[in-house]
């Protein structure tokens, strides 16, 4: 299959979300990375910062990096792309995402949803306990890529 899309919040990007990237790139010719806008949350990175963290984490050629707000269906039917990748860590996760892709299959039956299972290194790794540590101080170094490791080192004013 030629295309397919990863979407997520990204906020930030991790190696968890990097090796989901690379396993993707072994099953399809292109991946878009697709930034999800949720105007009820308040990110800790603007979407612009997020969008070049992951141009710069992943500079693959194959990789695109986009947004989107709504529905991802109707997003990937914009794009005309008919598979989506979801990443799946822990058993609780399966439960959501199993929830999702069957929403997203009424929804658009012609799309389909694979899931894939984080690598064991990153299993317990989310975006939001990295956001957690990394605001009390605690050292990331080896969860997300060295970029947004810099990154969140600026933002909580500690010493890189």
């Amino acid at each position: 299959m030629p295309v397919a899309i990863y979407p997520g919040s990204f906020d930030p990007l991790t190696n968890g979300h990097l090796s989901l990237i690379q396993r993707g790139l072994q099953m399809f010719d292109r991946l878009i990375v697709a930034i999800a806008v949720n105007p009820k949350k308040v990110p800790l990175f603007s979407l612009e910062e997020r969008r070049e963290l992951i141009r710069q984490a992943c500079p693959d050629s194959r990789v695109e990096v986009d947004s989107f707000q709504g529905l991802l269906v109707e997003y990937a039917k914009s794009r005309n792309v008919n598979v989506l990748i979801r990443g799946l860590r822990a058993v609780s996760d399966f439960e959501y995402e199993f929830q999702l892709a069957n929403m997203n299959r009424k929804l658009a039956p012609g799309i389909e949803t694979v899931f894939m299972m984080t690598g064991e290194d990153y299993f317990y790794i989310s975006s939001q306990l990295v956001r957690e540590v990394a605001s009390l101080g605690g050292d990331v170094t080896g969860l997300v890529p060295a970029n947004v490791h810099a990154k969140l080192q600026a933002k909580f004013g500690q010493k890189p």
